[in-house]
C-alpha cells in the first residue's frame, strides 16, 4: 500500500513538471537529405492568389532543392480550376506580379504550366486568352494520369 501510495505522489508530483515544460518530447530531429531527379505533377485547382502563390512557393522550393536541374528534374503544374482566370491575358493588369512570378519560374525549363482546355472553355478562355507559357492540354485529369504513368509523383 506504501508502495502504491508513493508512485502515485510520485506520479502527481511530476506532471507539473511535465506540463510546465513546452516540448516534454525534445526537439525535432534536422535531417540532412539530399534530393534529385525528381518528377513532379501538381493537381492545381486553388480559388485565391494566395493559395496559387503557396504552389508556386512549393514548386520553386522543390526545383531548388533538387539541384534545379532541368536533365533530372521535371515539375509540371496542371492548372484546372478557379485559378484559370489569373492565366487570362485580359487579367494581366490585376494579375501582374502573380503572372511575372509564374512566367519567370518556366525559363530554366525545369517548371512548367498546363492547363485544362476543358476547364478553360467552361471559364469562357480559348489557348489564345492564355498567357504564352501556359500549354494547353485536352483535360487536365487526364494529364494527370498520363504523367503519373510517365513517372511523375502526384502532389496536390
Amino acid at each position: 500500500m506504501l508502495k502504491r501510495l508513493l508512485i502515485v505522489a510520485a506520479l502527481v508530483l511530476s506532471q507539473p513538471l511535465l506540463a510546465a515544460s513546452n516540448a516534454p518530447w525534445g526537439s525535432a530531429q534536422d535531417l540532412d537529405i539530399e534530393y534529385s531527379k525528381q518528377k513532379v505533377v501538381y493537381d492545381t485547382a486553388v480559388d485565391t492568389v494566395a493559395a496559387l502563390t503557396s504552389v508556386l512557393d512549393r514548386a520553386s522550393y522543390l526545383s531548388v532543392l533538387n539541384g534545379a536541374d532541368p536533365f533530372d528534374n521535371k515539375i509540371v503544374i496542371v492548372l484546372h480550376g478557379h485559378e484559370i482566370d489569373y492565366f487570362a491575358t485580359k487579367n494581366y493588369p490585376k494579375h501582374k506580379a502573380l503572372m511575372e512570378r509564374a512566367q519567370s519560374l518556366t525559363v530554366g525549363g525545369i517548371i512548367e504550366f498546363r492547363m485544362c482546355r476543358v476547364a478553360a472553355e467552361g471559364r469562357g478562355f480559348q489557348p489564345k486568352d492564355i498567357h504564352g507559357f501556359v500549354s494547353m492540354v485536352p483535360m487536365g485529369d487526364a494529364e494527370i494520369v498520363r504523367l503519373q504513368h510517365e513517372g511523375y509523383a502526384y502532389m496536390r
